[in-house]
């Protein structure tokens, strides 16, 4: 990592967690908003430009007259972290564990846990809308807590950090093996989906990058610093396995968002390499409108 790439990780992610940790004391556990800085300019190229539409009115709410799935905490054993975590759970209307679904992991940013996605996004009834349209194929959500460590409480701070790096480990040892020996999952590449937003966002570029063979679809939502730079990414010995392997990368940010340019700086370097993906550019910040508008297109585009 270049010294000026560690500087601004550094910085920005002080800068998270701090704002993170004030949000958390003020009585709910959120992401921080992320302005851009003073002076910070936003070159907004011809390709910086909505790649899909912003969700109908009502998307995410909870409606009658269709069938609804369930929504549950599960406790796994981490030997990554060496004691027990939890993590939430979405099974789709019907589920059976006699049936094989495919699975969506879904990461959440610095200033939240387990609970984050379904606070700002209320993904079971988001899911529940698009199946019951038939826009979405039936599918578990999982909704783990992406700080590997055992003070894993989203109010834990910059000392933290580092264990969102750790968490690689969790999920590929601890959280999928779980899931898959508890639910009725398809355990092949092809049914597993990786997302985040911010600080999830990053690790779902650091890991699904490096494990292209456990995940095939991927989706960054305005990434945070702690993504690594792209030529890391996704070294020039593996563009010809994400151009063949991966179904679906969608990279999604608001000109808003302060953290813009670590999504740009990702997509040019796509682009550059001829990788297919969605680059989708909106009006928005770092903020919930645009996490939820980017899962509600990223959830009915993968396993199909």
């Amino acid at each position: 990592m270049k010294l000026t790439h560690k500087i601004l990780f550094h910085t920005v992610l002080g800068l998270l967690a701090s704002i993170a940790d004030a949000a958390v004391g003020a009585g709910a556990p959120a992401e921080p908003v992320i302005p851009p800085r003073t002076g910070q300019s936003i070159d907004l190229g011809p390709e910086d430009k909505p790649a899909f539409e912003a969700p109908p009115a009502g998307f995410n709410v909870t409606r009658e007259g269709i069938a609804h799935g369930k929504l549950e905490i599960v406790e796994y054993d981490s030997m990554t972290v060496g004691t027990k975590r939890k993590m939430q759970v979405y099974t789709p209307p019907g589920y059976s564990a006699d049936k094989k679904y495919p699975v969506l992991y879904l990461l959440h940013g610095i200033g939240g846990d387990e609970t984050e996605w379904q606070r700002y996004s209320k993904v079971d009834a988001l899911i529940d809308n698009l199946i019951a349209a038939k826009k979405a194929e039936p599918m578990i959500v999982v909704m783990p807590n992406g700080r590997a460590q055992k003070d894993d409480r989203a109010d834990a701070g910059m000392g933290a950090v580092p264990a969102f790096a750790v968490f690689e480990r969790d999920l590929l040892d601890d959280v999928i093996p779980a899931i898959d020996a508890r639910f009725g999952t398809q355990k092949n590449r092809e049914s597993r989906a990786l997302a985040g937003l911010s600080m999830g966002g990053g690790q779902t570029l650091n890991f699904g990058f490096s494990h292209m063979d456990t995940f095939a679809w991927i989706g960054a939502f305005s990434s945070a610093p702690n993504t690594k730079p792209p030529a890391e990414l996704l070294p020039e010995r593996a563009v010809a396995t994400a151009t063949s392997q991966l179904k679906l990368l969608v990279l999604t940010c608001g000109y808003k968002d302060g953290l813009f340019r670590i999504s740009k700086g990702v997509n040019n370097y796509l682009k550059e390499k001829k990788v297919p993906h969605v680059w989708h550019v909106d009006g928005n910040g770092h903020d919930p409108t645009h996490w939820s508008s980017s899962l509600y297109y990223f959830s009915q585009n993968i396993f199909r």
